[in-house]
């Protein structure tokens, strides 16, 4: 499946706010969107900066949401249609969606430092879920399953850096975390309150709905 190579610190810069694409460089002073907070670009700094409404902003939450969970569209798309079939909040189960994909928990339960980096341990047969090898980032997880670093991973040392990092971010509720052991469990679906994302996820449905 095709994906975004391309350098990620210029995506918060077109979105104008951080996406926390880069880890422990979010957290720094060398964050592009605090040294350039203007549109990338030759004439990013030159541009009139436009009021987004209507459309225009509908369609940037939806990109931002993409952004974070490295989705392409037609992958968001079905996350969007599974969503709009349930009984409840849509825009909740969208986001649920993409918080129980197997690269999300990974970065959540501490085992990368970003998203982006919790894809490539997985994609690398660095996990198991429930004793068994998966390497598939939108493999979807459910309350019970435990996931964990294979045994023979466990000495990586992006592995120990990224525990480093995860011991200063906040607790994740619906997670289980064994940071010693590398291994965590999944205890409930994750709530809305429960993501704190810089995403109005309403927009993205009021986009699809049209």
């Amino acid at each position: 499946m095709a994906r975004y190579t391309g350098p990620v610190c210029r995506l918060c810069r077109r979105d104008g706010t951080k996406l926390f694409l880069k880890g422990t460089k979010c957290f720094s002073e060398k964050c592009p969107v605090e040294k350039r907070n203007f549109p990338p670009g030759q004439h990013g700094q030159s541009r009139k900066v436009k009021k987004v409404v209507g459309y225009g902003l509908q369609l940037r939450e939806k990109q931002k949401a993409k952004r974070i969970y490295f989705t392409l569209e037609t992958q968001f798309r079905a996350y969007y249609q599974k969503a709009s079939v349930k009984k409840g909040v849509t825009g909740a189960y969208l986001l649920q969606q993409l918080e129980t994909r197997l690269d999300n928990v990974a970065y959540r339960l501490g085992f990368a430092m970003s998203r982006r980096q919790a894809r490539q341990v997985v994609r690398h047969g660095h996990l198991q879920v429930n004793g068994r090898k998966v390497n598939i980032p939108s493999f979807q997880v459910k309350v019970g399953d435990e996931i964990a670093i294979r045994e023979g991973s466990k000495a990586l040392v992006i592995l120990e850096e990224a525990k480093n990092f995860a011991a200063g971010q906040n607790q994740v509720q619906w997670l289980d975390i064994n940071r010693d052991n590398f291994s965590g469990k999944v205890i409930a679906l994750p709530k809305r309150e429960d993501i704190n994302l810089p995403v109005n996820e309403q927009l993205i449905v009021e986009l699809y709905s049209k």
